[in-house]
């Protein structure tokens, strides 16, 4: 499986046609940032906001937070020119809306490659119907340019013609499908969004719910659910202390030959300590992404 680096812990979404949400997302303390054209946006409001986020970008200033764009669907009457800006702005990644098939993914990475867009820009897929669902492997090893799977869990519970609820049993097999296709072709994948602003409760359970599940972090549609995204998302001092016990005890085990150890009545092998060592890498990278920012 291949490592992300970058942290993702938080990824906010942020309206492309405020002014004012572009620039506090400069100092907000997301690991990432998604500046959209698509949901967050009115059709007469779509190309001041393609001006807006276009700026916004090349201007920079955004330390190390991770930097999306959301375009509209190339099929619409915005996508082609959306993709267009993003193409020249070179954000880290554009996130394309309503993914469901391979051929999707490639012929956004074919258009990127014909603009001359970076090669470090990479390509986001927002998986929000039952047919991207049913397409999660396809789409998941459609191109090495494609790095992350997004949850777009209102869109499916929509579609699904389903329920939003406490427990999210409704989406859990959805969700369960997309993360087996991220982690058989070394992809990040996000969990889809809290609705509600005023529930630091029932967002803690959500976010708690997807680290249980394997998701590397939750995308976010308020500054406020940051805090509780990174919070859960990162390792506790304690998950730290034990993973740097694992380490010490498998080296000492493996100096005297054996392949296994005990660390506080738990058998300890391998596999235990590749974790442990995922773990304490996570550490080294979300602090050295909080001091880029904060030195920002």
């Amino acid at each position: 499986m291949t490592e992300i680096a970058h942290p993702r812990r938080s990824v906010l979404y942020m309206p492309g046609s405020k002014a004012r949400a572009l620039e506090k997302a400069r100092t907000l303390p997301a690991d990432g940032l998604i500046l959209d054209l698509e949901d967050a946006v009115g059709p007469a409001e779509k190309e001041v906001a393609r001006t807006m986020i276009s700026e916004a970008v090349r201007a920079g200033g955004y330390g190390g937070r991770e930097v999306v764009i959301r375009i509209n669907a190339l099929s619409t009457p915005w996508g082609a020119e959306d993709l267009k800006m993003a193409a020249e702005a070179g954000p880290n990644a554009v996130l394309v809306p309503k993914v469901e098939s391979g051929d999707m993914v490639r012929e956004v990475e074919i258009r990127l490659d014909a603009l001359g867009a970076p090669e470090t820009t990479q390509i986001w897929a927002m998986m929000e119907t039952p047919l991207a669902k049913l397409k999660a492997e396809e789409v998941a090893s459609s191109t090495p340019r494609l790095t992350c799977m997004v949850m777009g869990t209102n869109d499916l519970v929509k579609e699904l013609k389903a329920m939003h609820t406490e427990t999210r049993l409704p989406v859990i097999t959805a969700l369960g499908l997309c993360m087996l296709a991220a982690r058989g072709h070394g992809l990040s994948i996000l969990d889809g969004v809290h609705n509600v602003i005023k529930d630091e409760e029932g967002l803690r359970n959500s976010c708690i719910q997807g680290r249980e599940m394997g998701f590397d972090g939750k995308t976010l549609i308020h500054p406020s659910q940051i805090a509780v995204a990174n919070e859960v998302f990162s390792p506790s001092e304690a998950d730290l202390a034990l993973a740097r016990r694992y380490v010490a005890a498998f080296e000492e085990a493996e100096a005297e030959g054996r392949v296994v150890t005990v660390v506080d009545g738990q058998l300890v092998e391998n596999l235990h300590v590749e974790e442990a060592k995922r773990l304490l890498a996570q550490a080294e990278a979300i602090a050295a992404l909080e001091a880029v920012n904060q030195a920002g």
